[in-house]
């Protein structure tokens, strides 16, 4: 577990400061069996034990270099402060045309009010997470206005690419109703963090370029596990039970948020999770590169290549987003979420994340979650016929999932 040391500040402006983070392991659940003298139970006992407690060690240590890597490319540190903000009218979207309200997102399920508006109490700040001007992570939190004080449960919701916060509200909202404390951010380069149509680009090539920050998947991690330290801060959540989910590059953000930081106790991605040197192996990599493609034509032109291929894709991710084609992989940082509850939902023909590439992970995540003794925390559904998109049935699983496991 990461705990972050010092206090949140609540201020007008950013104030510089160093804040520091000390490294914890989990400790995993396992069964408590039966006291009856029976020698097999006792063995079986030790040997879940024994496997729990290797497997608690492997991801101490998988954390541990990764949180490393991240630090590799931090600007200096600034103490966790609190800066109001206002809400967004004109949210930026980075893709043409801008997209409008989303079906899917309104499907899901809640409470029947009607003046739920009217009860909605919203909250628009900003934490200083480094500095810089990436280093200011803006924040839309929705949550039912309650006389009583008291804790509730929370579920942090990422956007995809080129959308931002303001695009997630029908969830926000649907999830607020059913007594939900809900966030959502803007991912790096993305949204208030954007200023132009090509911002996110720009920032990809960038990081190609020179090497100094992984604005693909992990600078954003870095901000949700500052986000945690907030989070687990306030008087109104429930600091044991924050949910975390994303669509999309927002999956792949909840995904290594919960490998990284176990006070997210409970994970949905969507259409996000997916073997990236799996891909690469199996020459499945052509969608997820096309999501992108303009990094990867930066890079094909800087190795003197005719055409994007495999060692293209390769040194893309080990330079904007080192060890995610390799030690950092699905194969690894999946199981070692165990045992939070986990349920990874992606369509049976999804090309971004091959549903194949997955066969792996999900094995040894199966396998993980049995030695953790909770075999019932962790679940994949594939919806067949369906490519990269999340679908209600998806939306609905994600609820269904956090309501059982973050609702007492």
């Amino acid at each position: 577990m990461l705990v972050g040391v010092g206090p949140i500040l609540h201020v007008q402006s950013d104030k510089p400061c160093v804040l520091c983070y000390k490294h914890r392991g989990r400790v995993s659940n396992v069964n408590n069996y039966s006291s009856a003298n029976n020698k097999v139970l006792f063995t079986d006992r030790n040997t879940n034990n024994k496997m729990a407690e290797e497997a608690a060690i492997v991801a101490a240590n998988l954390r541990s270099d990764f949180l490393q890597l991240l630090r590799t490319r931090r600007p200096p540190q600034v103490q966790l402060c609190v800066v109001p903000g206002k809400p967004v009218t004109d949210p930026l979207y980075q893709e043409s045309p801008k997209p409008t309200f989303s079906e899917v997102m309104a499907s899901c399920p809640k409470e029947d009010i009607p003046n739920l508006k009217e009860l909605l109490q919203e909250e628009n700040f900003y934490l200083t997470t480094e500095e810089g001007e990436q280093g200011r992570l803006p924040v839309l939190v929705l949550s039912m206005k309650e006389s009583d004080k008291k804790k509730r449960p929370a579920v942090v919701f990422l956007h995809s690419t080129n959308k931002c916060k303001e695009w997630l509200r029908p969830l926000l909202e649907a999830y607020a109703s059913r007594d939900y404390i809900a966030v959502a951010i803007d991912s790096r380069y993305h949204g208030e963090r954007a200023t132009s149509m090509t911002t996110y680009r720009d920032a990809l090539i960038s990081s190609w370029k020179k090497g100094d920050t992984m604005p693909f998947i992990f600078d954003t991690v870095w901000d949700l596990i500052k986000l945690a330290d907030y989070l687990t801060e306030r008087e109104d959540i429930d600091s044991s039970r924050i949910g975390i989910t994303g669509e999309s590059l927002g999956g792949m953000h909840a995904w290594f948020a919960a490998f990284a930081d176990t006070r997210y106790a409970v994970v949905v991605p969507i259409i996000g999770v997916q073997g990236f040197q799996w891909a690469i192996e199996h020459d499945r990599w052509q969608p997820r590169v096309d999501s992108i493609k303009a990094v990867f034509e930066e890079a094909r032109a800087d190795l003197g290549k005719n055409e994007i291929d495999k060692e293209v894709v390769q040194k893309v991710w080990d330079r904007i987003a080192p060890g995610l084609a390799s030690q950092f992989d699905s194969p690894y940082t999946v199981p070692v979420i165990a045992p939070c509850p986990l349920l990874i939902l992606n369509g049976a023909e999804d090309p971004r994340c091959p549903i194949a590439g997955l066969d792996i992970p999900k094995s040894r995540a199966h396998k993980a979650y049995e030695n953790a003794g909770c075999p019932l925390n962790f679940k994949v559904i594939a919806q067949d016929g369906i490519g990269h998109k999340m679908t209600p049935l998806m939306v609905k699983e994600a609820s269904n999932w956090f309501d059982r496991f973050l609702k007492v």
